[in-house]
């Protein structure tokens, strides 16, 4: 076994278990993958401030997301397919995030359905929403969530209509995946991927097959999704599911200042800034770097977490230091995943988890409630100015 200090050793192993077609589902942005790059390049403009002779004893990195206890301020986020990158990987990721102590958001397009993931851990777990045009299909699945006891309910608002992604196209992604010359040849390299799959609970959309009428095979299934987001989502609609939730609601891909004040008047518990990883609208600003305005629209009105770019310790520090509440990890734990199943996922959180540490540690702080900008240094005109 290799010695493993960052995630990108795990970005490496997980490259050479896991077919083609699913490491690239991940490790892709859309069209010219812009802001699939800059969610990460752009952390690195901003520096943190060593400070010394300065007491480091009895650090935490507690603290809470919307009023839930967490050990660090890092959520493990919705990722579509999670099941496809390692078998049962929804079950697996979940029980990791669950020991860690930090929350597990199950994605509409999951593999392992709902009540499986429920099933399989004793502690509550956010469900993360797509709106859809069926709304009766909509209405049962926020039931289910109920049922199941999840804690909190992630609509994501950035996915009315699906952004292109080469290579997923390239690839003829699907799950389970079809069974084309190429795919044959790639699989046939990942031996251990595919043992791990024999045993899988399934290996297609469990929240959607046998929920939905007249989808029998992922043929019927890629049609019917393709077809299903509702480009008619606004705030009444948004309003309206959280009225039907009933319980704490967090809005996520907001990357705009006025969207986070229509957030405000729909009563959310929280928003996310997010970009969906790159994967939408491609050219649009990074996540930390939209995060300035957005706080500052809002302030404390709403807790603000941040998620796309993520990939260490230290990029958790900036965005809590520059004002986040929590903050979102969706391919580092991917990454993990693919690479070592469910301890490989712990294996990322531990990463995470020390790089905070240590660093918040070197800049003088021992705790999440005195992290602050004092420890930031945020190049001028960071967020940009643009003519209107």
């Amino acid at each position: 076994m290799p010695v493993i200090t960052n995630i990108e050793d795990l970005k490496r192993i997980y490259q050479r278990r896991v077919p083609r077609m699913f490491y690239d589902y991940a490790e892709s942005g859309s069209w010219t993958e812009q802001t699939f790059r800059e969610n990460t390049s752009d952390f690195d403009d901003i520096y943190l401030r060593q400070r010394v002779a300065v007491d480091m004893s009895g650090r935490s990195t507690a603290t809470k997301m919307i009023g839930q206890d967490v050990s660090m301020p890092v959520a493990l986020a919705p990722v579509g397919l999670t099941g496809m990158q390692h078998a049962d990987g929804e079950i697996k990721a979940a029980r990791a995030a669950e020991a860690f102590g930090v929350p597990f958001t199950l994605s509409t397009m999951s593999i392992n359905s709902i009540e499986e993931v429920a099933e399989a851990t004793s502690k509550p777990f956010w469900f993360q929403l797509y709106t859809m045009r069926d709304t009766d299909y909509v209405s049962r699945l926020i039931q289910r969530a109920k049922d199941a006891k999840c804690s909190a309910l992630v609509i994501t608002l950035d996915l009315q209509i699906l952004g292109q992604r080469h290579k997923d196209l390239k690839n003829g992604l699907s799950a389970p995946p079809k069974l084309t010359p190429s795919t044959i040849a790639n699989l046939m390299t990942k031996w251990r991927w595919g043992i791990g799959m024999l045993g899988a609970k399934r290996r297609n959309f469990g929240n959607i097959v046998g929920h939905v009428d007249g989808i029998s095979d992922s043929a019927d299934l890629g049609a019917w999704t393709a077809e299903s987001f509702d480009p008619t989502l606004d705030w009444n609609k948004v309003a309206k599911i959280k009225e039907d939730w009933g319980g704490p609601v967090i809005l996520k891909g907001i990357l705009d200042a006025e969207d986070a004040k229509m957030a405000l008047q729909v009563g959310a518990d929280a928003i996310i800034v997010s970009n969906h990883g790159g994967r939408q609208l491609d050219g649009a600003m990074s996540s930390i770097r939209a995060l300035p305005s957005i706080l500052d629209a809002v302030g404390d009105q709403v807790e603000v977490h941040l998620d796309s770019g993520i990939r260490s310790g230290q990029d958790v520090l900036k965005a809590v230091a520059m004002g986040a509440k929590g903050t979102y990890i969706g391919r580092s734990f991917v990454y993990g995943l693919g690479a070592m199943g469910q301890a490989g996922v712990t294996k990322a959180l531990e990463i995470i988890h020390k790089e905070m540490d240590v660093s918040m540690a070197l800049c003088g702080r021992r705790t999440i409630a005195e992290l602050d900008r004092d420890i930031l240094l945020v190049p001028e005109n960071f967020e940009g100015r643009w003519q209107a």
